[in-house]
C-alpha cells in the first residue's frame, strides 16, 4: 500500500530534492527519515521545533509501507514490537539496574541489525500539546489530565527505496502557538 506522508523542515534557500534524516540522539526510532500521517502534524512540528529561520516547509511523498513495522494499525507488529522494546529494556535493567536511554535502544537495535529487513516502522505517540484537542482536559486533585484521543503518527524511514515521491507542498511563516 502507498500512503502520502509529510516532512516537515525548516526553510531553506533551496527547495529540497530528497528528504533529510534525523540523526539526533533522541530521535524516537533511531537515525532515520521522518515523516508525519496527518499534515496537521507536519503543521504543528514546523511551528514548534522547525523554526530557525522563521519559516518551514511541508514535503509531500507517496510512500510504500509493504515492508514498514505497523505498530499503529496492526496489532501482531504491534504486539511483535512491543516484546521486542521490553525484551531489550529488560536486558539493560538487568545489567545497570537503570532503565536504557532512547539512545541506547536505537543503538542495541541497529548494532544487532534488528530491523535490517524492515524499511521503516510507523508509530504514534500522544501529543504533549491539548490545545488541538476538541475535549476539554478534566480537573482532579488539583492535576490536569487530557484525554488523547487523536493518534500523533509518524513513520521513521530506514530504506529510502520506499519514498515514491518527494515534492514541496508548502512553505508557511511560524506563528507562536504558547
Amino acid at each position: 500500500m502507498v500512503k502520502k506522508l509529510f516532512h516537515t523542515q525548516e526553510s531553506r534557500i533551496h527547495t529540497l530534492t530528497e528528504p533529510i534524516p534525523c540523526t539526533r540522539d533522541d530521535a524516537w526510532l533511531g537515525e532515520g527519515i521522518y515523516f508525519w500521517y496527518e499534515l496537521f502534524d507536519a503543521e504543528y512540528w514546523g511551528n514548534t521545533a522547525k523554526k530557525a529561520t522563521g519559516f518551514y516547509e511541508i514535503y509531500e511523498s507517496d510512500i510504500d509501507l509493504e515492508n514498514v513495522l505497523d505498530t499503529v494499525f496492526n496489532e501482531e507488529h504491534y504486539r511483535f514490537w512491543l516484546r521486542q522494546l521490553e525484551k531489550v529494556a529488560m536486558t539493560f535493567i538487568k545489567k545497570t539496574n537503570e532503565k536504557p536511554t532512547l539512545k541506547e535502544l536505537n543503538d542495541y537495535f541497529k548494532e544487532r541489525g534488528t530491523w535490517n529487513e524492515v524499511c521503516g516502522i510507523l508509530f504514534q505517540d500522544l501529543p504533549t500539546n491539548d490545545r488541538h484537542l476538541l475535549v476539554k482536559p478534566i480537573q482532579y486533585k488539583n492535576k490536569k489530565f487530557t484525554f488523547a484521543y487523536r493518534k500523533r503518527i509518524q513513520l521513521v524511514v530506514y530504506e529510502n527505496q520506499i519514498i515514491r515521491t518527494f515534492a514541496l507542498l508548502t512553505t508557511e511563516e511560524c506563528i507562536n502557538l504558547n
